[in-house]
């Protein structure tokens, strides 16, 4: 198929995609929120992920030259909501297939070496010490 028909069916299928993943029903979608570089623009964009012990593991079927990863990339991370959550990431990095690999269960692996998804963004999600004033001077 080519590029630019992937792309009409993509834009034209965004709206309703964007709906379907932030209900959070789909384990395997999710939206990232993300500004704009040069705009500061906030957009949403529906994404495929999956989760890491310390954050997640995006494909990038289109590359890393996607506005979404470029900007994420470029403001240090931005935010995820999945599985009816707000989830602050940090720390977005390019990997290859080997290393997304792991994110993945064997019944999945097979299907994204098919697929032939060859860059991945893994992020990490942030964390936050919350009312840590309550646990300063406590002794165990």
């Amino acid at each position: 198929m080519e590029k630019s028909v992937i792309v009409r069916i993509t834009k034209a299928t965004g709206p309703i995609a964007l709906r379907v993943a932030e209900t959070g029903l789909i384990p395997i979608w999710a939206v990232v929120r993300h500004r704009g570089r040069r705009s500061g623009k906030l957009y949403s964009t529906p994404i495929a992920i999956r989760p890491t012990p310390n954050g997640f593991v995006l494909p990038l079927p289109w590359g890393e030259g996607t506005d979404w990863c470029r900007n994420l990339r470029a403001a240090g991370g931005g935010v995820v909501r999945w599985g009816g959550a707000e989830i602050e990431i940090t720390s977005p990095e390019i990997i290859d297939m080997a290393d997304a690999l792991s994110a993945f269960d064997a019944l999945m692996r097979p299907i994204v070496k098919r697929i032939g998804i060859k860059k991945f963004l893994r992020v990490r999600r942030a964390t936050v010490a919350k009312d840590i004033g309550s646990l300063v001077g406590r002794t165990a």
